[in-house]
């Protein structure tokens, strides 16, 4: 049953050739009001680690083009914040191994000045200024100003099994692992964007925690992920009920398989589960994400032996950015990678060929990109 805490898989991974070619990132997405007009935004917290055996006092940036020409890969702390909705943007700060903290153990920390993260608590500040901005191409980062102080309440985890267990973390089998310790998460708190006071509460955080780590991304990347569902067979909301879906085309060492996907619906403390790994449950997969003028749009189909799940969610391109990371290589793939925390749309979750729910999706966290 994916609905299983396991807070090693957050533990930092930056150990072995993973040390010296390798990112683990820690992402926090939820839904903020506005303390005075009580206007609706989304915001998103990333604490992005890259090749520690390389880094030093100061950040190494693999996007400068001396860097690029010498083949210098990337090596810092990249702290990225930001917004999605009118204004969407993301603020990159960065930092060298030798400022910062970061705990190996259980429960992992990450700590530079007054920026701090793990598993029950975040605080921060990102901060950069539009000449800056546009000065340094290299920090692939938007101008402004986001601080933040925020509880961390993690509810129902989506723990994909084996592929992210003990064994192959080690080996570090695959080129990007995924683990959602918080799939369906509460945030509590406040948040600052460009002076503008947002206040976070439990009950409409409508909260998202995750974690990858690895060697390189993946091409297509998807993610669809929400926890703000309405059922329309029932005709009230669900409040013990989430889904996450994610992937694209996973490797296992040299070996890409090929539009493949994870997911799973804790549906009113049921769990349904579509896991490739799990060869057992016979899981198959379509998608399909396309682009038009307005929107990015997702269909996703998945089976197994028994259950059914059509995901329909469509997001509008005003309310997106295009999120910026380089591998750890130095290179920079995904420059159409299309982030949003407001899309919408329907699930559809059947049983045995029988209709359970069709369910209204509200503040969809998505994603989709392919390298370019």
């Amino acid at each position: 049953m994916f609905n299983k805490s396991d807070i090693t898989r957050n533990q930092c991974q930056l150990f072995g050739g993973q040390a010296r070619q390798g990112y683990d990132w820690w992402w926090h997405s939820f839904t903020a009001h506005n303390a005075e007009t009580g206007q609706e935004k989304p915001f998103f917290i990333e604490f992005f680690l890259c090749n520690p055996e390389l880094g030093g006092d100061k950040p190494v940036f693999g996007q400068l083009p001396e860097n690029k020409e010498k083949k210098i890969k990337p090596s810092y702390l990249m702290i990225k914040a930001g917004c999605w909705g009118e204004g969407a943007k993301q603020i990159h700060n960065f930092y060298g191994w030798n400022e910062i903290e970061v705990n190996m153990g259980v429960p992992y920390s990450v700590k530079v000045g007054d920026n701090y993260i793990t598993e029950a608590r975040t605080c921060g500040k990102v901060v950069l200024s539009e000449e800056d901005a546009q000065k340094h191409p290299e920090y692939m980062s938007g101008a402004g100003e986001i601080s933040w102080d925020l509880k961390i309440s993690k509810k129902v985890a989506f723990n994909v099994g084996y592929g992210a267990g003990k064994l192959f973390r080690k080996l570090q089998a695959f080129e990007m692992f995924w683990h959602a310790e918080g799939m369906k998460t509460e945030y509590e708190g406040e948040i600052f964007l460009d002076g503008q006071k947002y206040l976070v509460k439990p009950e409409t955080s409508y909260g998202y925690a995750d974690k990858n780590w690895g060697k390189d991304f993946t091409s297509p990347w998807v993610w669809l992920s929400s926890c703000n569902l309405t059922s329309r067979v029932l005709g009230r909301q669900l409040h013990d009920s989430v889904f996450d879906i994610g992937g694209g085309r996973p490797k296992v060492g040299p070996i890409a398989l090929n539009r493949k996907l994870l997911s799973a619906f804790w549906y009113e403390g049921k769990p349904y589960e579509f896991n490739f790994s799990k060869f057992w449950t016979f899981t198959r997969t379509k998608f399909d994400c396309s682009e038009t003028d307005v929107a990015i749009i997702w269909h996703v189909e998945q089976k197994t032996w028994t259950n059914r799940m059509v995901t329909d969610i469509t997001c509008q391109k005003k309310d997106m950015l295009l999120v910026n990371y380089e591998a750890p290589n130095g290179k920079k793939l995904h420059n159409r990678l299309w982030n949003g925390g407001n899309g919408k749309g329907t699930v559809k979750l059947y049983h045995r060929g029988k209709l359970i729910d069709e369910i209204t999706c509200e503040n969809v966290g998505c994603e989709f990109g392919e390298y370019c």
